[in-house]
């Protein structure tokens, strides 16, 4: 198979593979550049309302692929961090779906996810100290404000890996599954968020992020955007309610 990101639209749900079996689903430089595209096309899709990040077969993501560093080591890890920012960006809930290795950029798309969900025997690791590379400021940030200073030091200082059940301690990923129930899992949890209202969702996710100038334009969405009567009414009336608000107005 040629290295490559696939991706299928299910129930709402935008589901992107990362498949590059051969060297465990490690990003080629085309891969890097070709994310924000489709994460570009996948937002502007009013049909989706979740993402799911996932890997081919038993692996989640091994890196960059060593070998797009070899040329220029500073162009590759800005094709990394465009695919970074990209994906923190995506103006709906995203959910990265984490089996084996999730390892240097791997690492570092699962962090910009908004949840991370990983099976038993998961490996995580920050490995630029291996390499020699300073790891993105963007990406430290961001790394830190998930587990905070010291198990930031630990996995950039050392390039080590850590298994799920420590992901999990520190706040690396949200949910650890038995082995074979991820994907009944990301199925049942991702039909929860397309039922939910997308703007709750869209403004808690800039407020989660930071953003501070917006708050304003959120309180006169609630007044006037439909979901907040609609999920009071359902509410009253016993029923399930049927959101209408997306992105776009």
């Amino acid at each position: 198979m040629e290295p490559q990101l696939l991706h299928r639209v299910t129930d709402s749900v935008a589901t992107v593979v990362i498949a590059h079996p051969a060297k465990r689903n490690a990003m080629t430089a085309a891969m890097w550049r070709a994310l924000p595209e489709l994460l570009d096309a996948l937002a502007g899709d009013p049909g989706v309302r979740a993402l799911v990040l996932t890997g081919e077969g038993g692996t989640f993501c091994a890196g960059a692929d060593i070998s797009t560093l070899r040329a220029s080591p500073a162009e590759a890890q800005g094709l990394a961090v465009r695919a970074e920012e990209a994906l923190a960006a995506f103006p709906k809930p995203t959910l990265a779906a984490i089996r084996g290795h999730c390892v240097g950029g791997g690492a570092q798309l699962a962090a910009a996810c908004d949840l991370r969900f990983a099976e038993e025997g998961a490996l995580f690791g920050v490995t630029p100290a291996k390499l020699g590379i300073v790891y993105p400021a963007s990406a430290t940030r961001r790394l830190v404000s998930l587990v905070g200073p010291a198990t930031s030091k630990y996995l950039l200082f050392s390039g080590e890996l850590i298994g799920a059940d420590r992901a999990l301690r520190t706040g690396l990923v949200d949910e650890v599954l038995p082995e074979g129930e991820l994907d009944k899992r990301i199925a049942e949890f991702t039909r929860i968020l397309v039922s939910r209202s997308q703007l709750t969702q869209a403004a808690a996710k800039e407020f989660a992020d930071g953003r501070t100038d917006r708050d304003a334009y959120w309180a006169e969405q609630m007044r006037d955007g439909g979901d907040t009567a609609e999920g009071v009414a359902a509410f009253l009336e016993r029923r399930q309610p049927h959101f209408t608000w997306t992105a776009s107005g």
